[in-house]
C-alpha cells in the first residue's frame, strides 16, 4: 500500500517536473495576458486598415465585403440547394426551409471526394467535376427538372462586387421616380472573384476568376439541368447564417479546422470598399493573412518559421499557420524532433516516421490531450512513429500538444476580443449581448480547445455576454440560408416597393398637381366660383411692404400654435436701421384650446398682462399687430371673420366672428390696459413681411410646420373680392384645403385616407394633411403597422404602442432622415415606441420616412411653383427673379424637406429664379411690421 503511494507520489512529482522543463523550453509559446492584449489591440488596428479605401491594398487582414447584409429571421421557406466547396471532400445539399410556426429545416446531403490531380490540374476540369457531382445528387433526388436556387459555400479568399442594379443581399438604393426593377434575386447576386487558394488547391485558371461565372460555364458544359446560382458565401459566413437562423443575436461567424477565418456584421458606414453608409454588411475579415506584414513577428517561434517555409505558400497566412488544425500537429512533431535531436526526449531517438513532415496529425494533438486516455495515446502514438517512448516522453508530449493547442486558442480568443470590441462600440452599449457561430473541427474534437478559447475570450470580455454556439449543419445549410433569406427579402421588398410606389410622385404628376392649383386659384380669385372654391385666396388687406422708413414701438400676438408668443417690437430707420425684439412664450392648455371663446381670448390678455408687467411697460397703450393663423376673411386690415378651426383648436363661438373684436373684448373685460389693434394678419403674411424687411425682393410668404400655407402678392385688378384695380394685395391662400373638392383624390393613398378620416375635421385641409407636420409622422405610423400586418416588417409583431395614434411624432422623421444619425440611433427611436427592431427593420422605416417626407416636400414644391409662375404671368415676364419668405419647423428641422421642395420647384417653374430666404424672427415680427407700415400709412393719410 506505501509502495503504491509511493509510485504515485515519484510519477507526479516527475510529471511535474517534466511539465516545468517543457514550459520553460518552449516559455515563447505561453502568452501572457499583457501579449495576448497586445495582440488583440493589433489585430484591431488591422481591422481598421483593411476596411479603409485607401489603406486596404496595403493591409494584411483584407475585410473583404461579401454584400450578405441580413441574417434569418425565422420566416424564410422554400426548396434550396447548396455546394459547399472548403478541402478536399465537398457536399452537395438539398435544404428545405418551412415557416409553418415550428421553423423546420430537412437536409439531404452527399459528400463527393475532390481527387488530387483535380486539386492541382486545370480550373476547367475542377468544376465540370463539381458540376458532374452536382448532377449526380440532383439524379438520385430527382429533380433535374426542377431550377431551384442555389447557395455556393466556397471557403477560399475572395474579393465580392456587386453585379447590378443597387440590390445586393436585401438593399435597395431608393429611387424617387417609378422604375423598372428587375426583382429576381438572381439580379442581385454578387460576383466572388477568387484572390488565392489556400488549403492545398492550386488549380490552374481560377485565381482572378468569378468563381460563379466558372461554376455557371461547368453546367452549360453539360446542358443537361439548370440552376439558378443566387449566392457565393465563404464557409464562415456559411455558419454565422446557419447559427443564426436559431438565435437571432448571431453576428459572428468563426471556423477553426483545417484552416481559421472569422466574418462578422459590420456597419456600412465604416466599409469604404462598398458605397452606402446604411445597414450591416457581412465581412469575411480573411485573418488568416495577419501577420503578414511582420505583425507577429516577436511572437512567432522557430517552429513557426519551418511550418512557414516548409509550406505551399511561404509568407501568407501566417497567423492561420499558428493556430489552424492543418499546421498544430506539425507544429508539434518539429517540436518533438529539436528536443529529440537535443537529447530531451526518446534518448536522442529520431525514426524516420517521426522525421517525415505530416505525419504527426492534428488529430494526434486532441487525443493525447484527452483527460483519461491521454497518456496512453501519447504512448500509443508515439510507439506507431517507431519510438520507444518513456512515461516522461509522453508527458512532455502531452505538456507539448497543450502548449500548442492552448497558444493556438489564445490567439484566437485575442482576435475574437478585437472583433467583439469593435461590435460593442459600434452598437454604443454599454454590454454587448452576441453570439458566436463555430464550425472547424478543432473547435468541435478538440477536448479542450472550445472552452480554453471560452474562457479566454470571457476573461478579456467582462463587460459583454457572449454566447458560443456550434453550427451542427455546416456551412453548406448557411449557403442555402444566405440564399432563402435573400428570397424572402426580394419578395418582401417587392411587396413594399408595390405599396409605397404610389407615393411616389413623377415630374408628369408634379406638373398635374401644379395645374390644378393654379386653376384652384383662380376660383378662389373670382367673385363667382370663389364661394364654391376650396383654395379661398382671402385679400389681407396688405397692400404695402416695408419701404425702410418705419419706426416706433409695437405690440405683437402671434397665436397659431399650442404655444403663442407675445412680443415687443422697436422699429429704427434712418443709418442704423434695426428691428429690436423682446418676446415671451406662452402654453395654451388642451381644455382651453377645446373650451369657450371667451376662455380662450381671457387666456391670451392675461398673458399680455403678464408680458407687459415683465418689461415693466404696465398699462401703456401700443398699436398691436396681431398674427392669427386659422382661415379668416378679411374686409378690412383690422377685422378677420374666423372662417374655421384648424391645428387641434375648437374653441366655441369663434367661428364666423370677427377675431379682433373678441380680443378687444377680453381687454375690456380685464380693465387694465387698452391697446389699438392696428392689423391682423395670417402668419403666413407676417412671415413675408419679416422677411421682405430683410429682402425687397420677398414678396411670398410660406409656412410648413404643425400646418402649412402661402400667401403671395396678387395684382388687385386679378382679386375681385375686393373693390380696386391698382397696385397689389397679399392673398392668404388657404392652400391646406386644396383637394377639399376631391382634385386630389388620384394622389391620395389609403393612408391618407386613414389619417384624414380619424383626424379632428374629415374631409377638410386634404392639401395639409399630405405635406404638413401633424400629419406626416401619422401617416408613416398607418404604412408601418400596414407592413407588419403584411410580415414585412418587424417579424410580423406589432406593438401597442404602435397601435397609438400619434405615437409617431414627425421630429421622428427629421431624426430618422438625419445623415448624421446612425440606424443603432433610429433603432432607439424604435425602442421608444416599443419596437424590436433589427438592422433591416431601420432601414425599411428610413424608406418610409424618406418617401414621406420627400412627397410631402415635392407637392409644397407644386404648389409654391404654382404660385411663382402666376406672379410671373401676372406681369407679362419671360423671367421672373423673386424671394419666397419661409417659416415652420419641419421646413427647418428636417435634413432634406428644403433641399427637395427648391429643386422640384426649378424643375417645375423653370423661368423664375426664386430664392428661399428662412424667417429667423418668426411672423410675430412680421406682424409688427405690417402694424408699422399701417402706422405709417395712416400718418402719412393724416400729414
Amino acid at each position: 500500500m506505501i509502495a503504491s503511494h509511493l509510485l504515485a507520489y515519484f510519477f507526479t512529482e516527475l510529471n511535474h517536473s517534466q511539465v516545468q522543463r517543457i514550459d520553460k523550453y518552449l516559455y515563447h509559446m505561453r502568452l501572457s495576458d499583457e501579449t495576448l492584449q497586445e495582440i488583440s489591440n493589433r489585430f484591431r488596428k488591422d481591422m481598421e486598415k483593411g476596411l479603409g479605401a485607401d489603406t486596404n491594398p496595403t493591409a494584411s487582414v483584407k475585410m473583404l465585403p461579401t454584400f450578405v447584409r441580413s441574417t434569418p429571421d425565422g420566416t424564410e421557406e422554400g426548396n434550396f440547394l447548396a455546394l459547399d466547396l472548403g478541402g478536399t471532400n465537398f457536399r452537395v445539399l438539398r435544404v428545405k426551409v418551412a415557416d409553418n410556426g415550428s421553423k423546420k429545416v430537412e437536409m439531404e446531403n452527399q459528400i463527393y471526394a475532390i481527387p488530387e490531380d483535380l486539386m492541382r490540374g486545370s480550373g476547367v476540369q475542377l468544376f465540370d467535376h463539381i458540376a458532374e457531382c452536382l448532377a449526380n445528387f440532383m439524379d438520385q433526388l430527382e429533380i433535374k427538372d426542377q431550377k431551384l436556387p442555389l447557395g455556393f459555400t466556397f471557403s477560399f479568399p475572395c474579393s465580392q462586387t456587386k453585379l447590378d442594379e443597387g440590390w445586393s443581399q436585401g438593399r435597395f438604393e431608393i429611387q424617387y421616380s417609378k422604375v423598372e426593377t428587375n426583382y429576381s434575386p438572381r439580379s442581385w447576386v454578387a460576383q466572388s472573384v477568387l484572390v488565392t487558394w489556400t488549403k492545398g488547391f492550386k488549380s490552374s485558371g481560377v485565381e482572378g476568376r468569378d468563381v460563379v461565372g466558372l461554376l455557371r460555364e461547368a453546367i452549360r458544359r453539360r446542358g443537361d439541368f439548370e440552376i439558378d446560382v443566387v449566392a457565393v458565401v465563404n464557409d464562415t459566413v456559411g455558419t454565422m447564417m446557419t447559427c443564426g437562423y436559431d438565435d437571432h443575436n448571431c453576428e459572428i461567424g468563426l471556423i477553426v479546422g483545417t484552416g481559421s477565418n472569422a466574418c462578422y456584421m459590420e456597419e456600412m458606414h465604416h466599409i469604404d470598399l462598398v458605397e452606402g453608409d446604411e445597414g450591416r454588411m457581412c465581412i469575411n475579415m480573411e485573418w488568416g493573412a495577419f501577420g503578414d506584414d511582420g505583425a507577429l513577428n516577436d511572437i512567432r517561434t522557430e517552429f513557426d518559421r519551418e511550418i512557414d517555409m516548409g509550406s505551399l505558400n511561404p509568407g501568407k497566412q501566417l497567423f492561420e499557420k499558428m493556430i489552424s488544425g492543418m499546421y498544430m500537429g506539425e507544429l508539434v512533431r518539429l517540436i518533438l524532433v529539436k528536443m529529440a535531436k537535443e537529447d530531451l526526449l526518446f534518448d536522442g531517438r529520431l525514426t524516420s516516421d517521426l522525421l517525415t513532415t505530416g505525419h504527426f496529425e492534428t488529430r494526434y494533438v486532441s487525443a493525447i490531450e484527452k483527460e483519461k486516455e491521454g497518456l496512453l495515446k501519447a504512448q500509443e502514438i508515439l510507439t506507431k512513429l517507431g519510438l520507444e517512448p518513456s512515461h516522461e516522453d509522453c508527458v512532455a508530449t502531452q505538456r507539448i500538444c497543450e502548449i500548442v493547442s492552448t497558444r493556438s486558442a489564445n490567439l484566437c480568443g485575442a482576435a475574437l476580443v478585437a472583433v467583439l470590441r469593435r461590435i460593442k462600440e459600434n452598437k454604443r452599449v454599454e454590454r454587448l449581448r452576441s453570439t458566436v457561430g463555430v464550425d472547424g473541427t478543432v473547435y468541435k474534437k478538440h477536448p479542450h480547445f472550445a472552452r480554453r478559447l471560452q474562457k479566454m475570450v470571457r476573461r478579456f470580455l467582462p463587460d459583454c455576454d457572449i454566447r458560443f454556439i456550434r453550427s451542427e449543419d455546416g456551412s453548406g445549410k448557411g449557403a442555402a440560408m444566405v440564399t432563402a433569406v435573400a428570397y424572402r427579402l426580394a419578395a418582401q421588398h417587392k411587396a413594399r416597393q408595390k405599396i409605397l410606389d404610389p407615393l411616389r410622385l413623377s415630374r408628369e404628376q408634379l406638373l398635374e398637381i401644379k395645374k390644378r392649383m393654379k386653376e384652384e386659384m383662380e376660383r378662389g380669385l373670382g367673385h363667382e366660383t370663389h364661394e364654391e372654391a376650396t383654395v379661398k385666396m382671402l385679400p389681407s388687406y396688405v397692400c404695402s411692404i416695408p419701404d425702410g422708413t418705419e419706426k416706433g414701438e409695437f405690440l405683437a400676438l402671434d397665436l397659431g400654435g399650442t404655444n403663442f408668443r407675445v412680443l415687443l417690437v422697436r422699429v429704427r430707420n434712418g443709418m442704423r436701421r434695426s428691428v429690436e425684439m423682446h418676446n415671451k412664450i406662452y402654453s395654451i392648455p388642451q381644455d382651453i384650446m377645446q373650451g369657450t371663446g371667451d376662455e380662450l381670448f381671457d387666456h391670451i390678455v392675461h398673458c399680455i398682462a403678464d408680458f407687459l408687467e415683465y418689461m415693466g411697460m404696465k398699462g401703456v397703450s401700443l398699436p398691436l399687430g396681431f398674427t392669427f393663423s386659422f382661415p379668416c376673411h378679411q374686409n378690412s386690415l383690422d377685422e378677420a371673420i374666423l372662417l374655421k378651426w384648424t391645428k387641434g383648436f375648437n374653441a366655441s363661438g369663434c367661428e364666423g366672428e370677427d377675431v379682433v373684436s373678441l380680443l378687444k373684448e377680453a381687454i375690456h373685460r380685464r380693465e387694465e390696459f387698452d391697446l389699438d389693434v392696428v392689423a391682423v394678419v395670417n402668419d403666413t403674411v407676417g412671415t413675408m413681411m419679416a422677411c421682405a424687411y430683410e429682402d425687397p425682393f420677398c414678396e411670398v410668404g410660406l409656412i410648413v410646420g404643425t400646418g402649412s400655407n402661402a400667401c403671395y402678392m396678387e395684382e388687385m385688378k386679378n382679386v375681385e373680392l375686393v373693390d380696386g384695380d391698382e397696385g397689389r394685395m397679399c392673398i392668404n391662400m388657404e392652400w391646406g384645403a386644396f383637394g377639399d373638392s376631391g382634385c386630389l383624390d388620384d394622389f391620395r393613398t389609403e393612408f391618407d385616407a386613414a389619417v384624414d378620416e380619424n383626424s379632428l375635421n374629415p374631409g377638410k385641409q386634404r392639401f395639409e394633411k399630405m405635406i404638413s407636420g401633424m400629419y406626416l409622422g401619422e401617416i408613416v405610423r398607418n404604412i408601418l403597422i400596414d407592413f407588419t400586418k403584411r410580415g414585412l416588417l418587424f417579424r410580423g409583431r406589432i406593438s401597442e404602442r404602435l397601435k397609438t395614434r400619434g405615437i409617431f411624432e414627425t421630429k421622428f422623421l427629421s431624426q430618422i432622415e438625419s445623415d448624421r444619425l446612425a440606424l443603432l440611433q433610429v433603432r432607439s427611436i424604435l425602442q421608444h415606441l416599443g419596437l424590436e427592431s433589427t438592422c433591416d427593420d431601420s432601414i425599411i422605416v428610413k424608406e418610409v420616412c424618406t418617401v414621406i417626407a420627400r412627397r410631402a416636400a415635392q407637392l409644397c414644391g407644386a404648389g409654391m411653383a404654382a404660385v411663382v409662375d402666376k406672379i410671373r404671368e401676372n406681369r407679362g415676364l419671360d423671367s421672373l427673379k423673386i424671394t419666397v419668405g419661409v417659416d415652420g419647423t419641419l421646413y427647418k428641422l428636417h435634413p432634406h424637406f428644403s433641399t427637395v421642395m427648391r429643386e422640384t420647384v426649378k424643375q417645375l417653374s423653370p423661368k423664375c429664379e426664386v430664392t428661399f430666404l428662412q424667417s429667423e424672427d418668426g411672423s410675430g415680427k412680421g406682424a409688427a411690421l405690417i402694424t408699422a407700415v399701417a402706422c405709417r400709412i395712416r400718418e402719412a393719410g393724416q400729414h
